[in-house]
């Protein structure tokens, strides 16, 4: 909701044009944050972060100096993988945790381990999610709903809320929708609502923590190349996927982290309530 309420922020001033900065009170301010790692010392902690972009944004975070725990449905090798990418490509710590997310204790007990850990959470991505193709929305089972439902949005709920006690001003979260909750999707009815939740879920957020200095955004990707994809679609599917966009391709999970670095960092601070789109070129209206 917007401040609707006036209030002085800074002196009454006025120059003649064009306006010189040298006489302005304060003066705007122009210097870019200092080089180095954008994440320095900070907790971010990652759903579904064993694969795809999940995968990706936790490589990145920690190039960028971020410790990082993750989640993860069950025991498998990919999570393995990135806790030794983590910890021996990057030197940070990488904390794992195994469980279906879709069951509210589940999203409490990871929490409760990283802040065991670590004692705060600085960056929050809530990331995982399920998709299950069906030709009609009489095909939609009321488990296939529930379970979308469970996975995609309302674990956002229960992590976030069990999150809050160890986030502090300056503070971020970061929420994973899709251009299917722009577009829709035929096929994908349920996954396709759940996503369009998480924007309002975001937008609604952003609005109740803004008072915290605590910043809600998002990233809506498009066709993402993610063992989602094939674990979703039939062969003749996965070949084409991601050839009807305007650049002819699916982007790669590398190619949508760095949207999770800007919303990270201080790069996005005067950013809350907001989408990135990497989705090869989709034009929509956010």
């Amino acid at each position: 909701m917007p401040n609707e309420k006036k209030h002085t922020i800074h002196p009454p001033q006025h120059q003649a044009k064009p306006g010189d900065e040298s006489q302005m009170i304060p003066e705007p301010k122009s210097e870019p944050a200092p080089e180095g790692k954008k994440l320095k010392g900070k907790v971010a902690v990652i759903t579904g972060g064993d694969s795809g972009i999940g995968r990706a944004v936790a490589y990145l975070y920690a190039q960028e100096g971020a410790d990082i725990a993750i989640s993860y449905l069950s025991e498998h090798e990919d999570a393995r993988d990135v806790q030794k990418h983590v910890e021996g490509v990057y030197h940070r710590k990488c904390l794992l945790f195994s469980g279906d997310l879709s069951k509210e204790e589940n999203c409490r007990e990871f929490i409760h381990k990283v802040a065991e850990k670590w004692g705060r959470i600085d960056i929050l991505v809530n990331n995982l999610a399920t998709q299950t193709e069906q030709k009609n929305l009489e095909d939609i089972s009321s488990q296939q709903l529930m379970e979308t439902f469970s996975t995609n949005i309302f674990s956002y709920f229960w992590v976030t809320q069990a999150s809050l006690p160890y986030m502090k001003k300056g503070a971020c979260i970061i929420n994973t929708s899709s251009v299917t909750a722009y577009r829709g999707s035929p096929h994908l009815i349920d996954y396709a609502a759940t996503k369009g939740a998480i924007v309002a879920f975001t937008r609604s957020l952003a609005g109740n923590l803004v008072e915290k200095g605590i910043r809600v955004n998002g990233v809506a990707p498009g066709p993402i190349w993610t063992p989602l994809i094939p674990a979703s679609f039939d062969e003749e599917k996965t070949s084409t996927f991601g050839s009807d966009v305007l650049m002819g391709r699916p982007g790669e999970p590398n190619e949508v982290a760095p949207c999770y670095l800007f919303l990270g960092s201080d790069d996005s601070s005067y950013m809350t309530g907001q989408f990135l789109h990497p989705n090869g070129g989709s034009i929509l209206n956010t």
